[in-house]
């Protein structure tokens, strides 16, 4: 089969599916006939034909997708002028120390914010899909230990933790967090409804990010 047509397999399959595909996935279409090494130089090709258009196709930690470029989010969202509220930032914050430091417990984060966090918050993360308990830390209580999902990088658009943000302690590097996260945080009223609106004091994250690499589990494969 020629580069041409397995291109055009490719996009079509990638275009269609409704959640990324692993290469395993993309390999049945050829019923196993075109190598894994010739599989991503064929998807390399494929990004450079659509590197100049408002959609690109990215790796993700699940697989490849199409998704839109972060430049037409302006656009695309005149489509829909009302939007559902967005996640709090006490969320926001409970989620960057998890994806920063993880693996950690309840107590760590409520250490780490300075205030108490209300256990709806963490199952509004768990119900999301971009928290789940990974274990327990042998000491008393056995708190659990909470870690980001395949299903968080997904959705920000990342293959794995390191493709995260570098982030320190100032608010101009808080802001591009929530820069990079801006478009896919929201939620439904109602679950937005159920986390304490008190919830929302600064938080100085010190060197999350140089420190994520001490006590971060191995990124998802």
């Amino acid at each position: 089969m020629n580069t041409t047509d397995a291109k055009r397999i490719l996009e079509t399959a990638l275009i269609c599916a409704q959640q990324p595909l692993a290469l395993r996935d993309l390999s049945v279409l050829f019923n196993g006939g075109l190598a894994a090494d010739s599989l991503k130089l064929v998807l390399a090709d494929l990004q450079n034909d659509w590197s100049e258009r408002g959609v690109e196709l990215v790796h993700v930690a699940s697989g490849w997708r199409f998704q839109s470029r972060p430049e037409m989010r302006e656009y695309l969202d005149r489509l829909q002028p009302e939007k559902p509220p967005r996640y709090s930032r006490a969320t926001l914050e409970t989620l960057a120390i998890i994806a920063y430091r993880q693996p950690v417990t309840r107590g760590d984060m409520e250490d780490i914010r300075g205030v108490t966090i209300n256990s709806l918050l963490l199952k509004q993360l768990e119900d999301r899909g971009w928290i789940e308990v990974i274990g327990h830390r042998e000491t008393v209580g056995r708190p659990a230990l909470y870690a980001t999902t395949r299903q968080f990088l997904d959705d920000l658009g990342v293959e794995s933790l390191a493709g995260l943000p570098a982030m320190g302690s100032t608010p101009a590097q808080l802001a591009k967090l929530e820069q990079f996260e801006l478009g896919m945080l929201e939620v439904p009223g109602s679950a937005y409804a159920a986390i304490e609106p008190e919830l929302h004091a600064p938080i100085i994250f010190g060197d999350l990010a140089s420190d994520a690499g001490k006590s971060s589990p191995s990124d998802p494969q």
